[in-house]
């Protein structure tokens, strides 16, 4: 079935997309992008858009008489950092040959634009899915992946029967990606004058031994013919004295740790913890926790546990996907895996609903102070939502 996507829809999604970039919506903050998402939903044609309790944007076209799809987008970005080695402005959505630069760009208004105008063009076509086709523009994903959509399915009541991610993916079909960990070692020592360093025990140096044996354990981890390896990283550190001529009594240190498939939270906490005992130091490691309070009000809490997931390239939802991207842009993509983490930790994950990834947007300029996206890609990638949705929901 080809569904136009005339010259006007891609100039309106580009100037809508010029707009959400334009948008600072850092974690917690995605009010006014929220307000901007719902009003295009709303002019558009989705027959409902509705607000959700931790602040999730919803839009829902469909006759409800078959199964549901739900296309998934983040509205929250991360922070710009020294906005000097910006090459352009990070909110001013600049264009230049076809590619729109800024914060959110890629990762991921570009896709949550695409949804939307995938929808646009099945309801111009006077296309209705039989089925419910959801777009859903999630908060807070950057900090706490998954956390949105567990309140959408569990609290919400919306159960889809798919998920897409419209994450960047180069327009090529991701299946999976490793889960993620955050752990917090707290090294406890003596405090001493620093005159007299032998009267205590130096935190900071204790924690170094155990950093020591971590940097060695990397090579050891365990290995996936298909997500490859499981990765930590020692990404922070703090200390406590009672001053700079004293002895630190205490040092915590914060480790990111990637999962492979057959790796558990257990066994990660395990390895750790085999280290703080064969150094014989005084420590304890800990899983971190979450916490934030999303711009409507809702607390929301969680474990920084995310567990890997894959899917079959088999699967009906993977091969769908394929052929829409063959018959829609005429090229076989690849089936491949993300190297970060996404709302499919929950969804695929936990809540074992069949999930893809599909977006526009490259990864690599994704959190980068270069961060863009050809616009020509989001046009690709808004015929392919809308094909898909046929394909998956059928037509009343």
């Amino acid at each position: 079935m080809n569904i136009p996507f005339p010259a006007s829809h891609a100039e309106a999604m580009a100037t809508f997309l010029e707009e959400l970039v334009r948008i600072p919506s850092l974690s917690t903050h995605e009010d006014a992008m929220a307000t901007r998402l719902a009003n295009e939903m709303q002019r558009v044609g989705f027959a409902d858009v509705w607000t959700d309790r931790i602040g999730n944007v919803i839009g829902r076209v469909g006759s409800g008489q078959g199964p549901k799809l739900v296309l998934n987008g983040h509205m929250d970005i991360v922070d710009v950092g020294e906005v000097g080695r910006w090459t352009h402005p990070p909110y001013d959505g600049v264009i230049k040959d076809g590619v729109l630069f800024g914060r959110g760009a890629c990762d991921m208004k570009g896709g949550l634009a695409a949804m939307v105008y995938g929808v646009k063009a099945l309801l111009d076509a006077g296309i209705e899915p039989a089925g419910d086709l959801y777009v859903v523009g999630v908060v807070q994903e950057e900090p706490c992946e998954g956390c949105a959509m567990r309140v959408l399915v569990e609290e919400g009541g919306i159960r889809p029967d798919y998920v897409v991610l419209g994450e960047p993916s180069n327009l090529q079909v991701r299946v999976g990606h490793r889960g993620r960990l955050e752990m917090k070692v707290t090294v406890r020592g003596k405090a001493a004058h620093a005159s007299a360093p032998s009267l205590g025990s130096n935190a900071i140096q204790n924690a170094a031994r155990l950093i020591f044996g971590i940097e060695l354990l990397a090579a050891r981890l365990a290995t996936d013919p298909f997500l490859g390896q499981g990765t930590l990283a020692v990404t922070e550190i703090e200390s406590q004295a009672a001053s700079r001529n004293a002895v630190p009594d205490r040092c915590v240190f914060y480790i990111d740790r990637r999962l492979t498939l057959g790796e558990t939270e257990r066994k990660a906490l395990a390895e750790v913890q085999n280290i703080i005992n064969t150094e014989e130091v005084d420590a304890q490691v800990d899983v971190t926790e979450y916490l934030g309070t999303s711009y409507s009000g809702y607390d929301c809490r969680a474990r920084n546990a995310f567990p890997a997931w894959v899917m079959p390239e088999d699967h009906h939802l993977v091969q769908t996907t394929v052929r829409s991207i063959r018959e829609t842009l005429g090229y076989r993509p690849r089936v491949g895996k993300w190297d970060f983490s996404t709302d499919g930790t929950y969804t695929a994950g936990v809540a074992n609903i069949p999930t893809v990834g599909f977006g526009p947007g490259e990864e690599r300029y994704a959190h980068t102070q270069d961060e863009q996206i050809r616009l020509n890609d989001v046009v690709d990638a808004a015929r392919v939502y809308a094909r898909l949705a046929v394909e998956l929901l059928g037509t009343s």
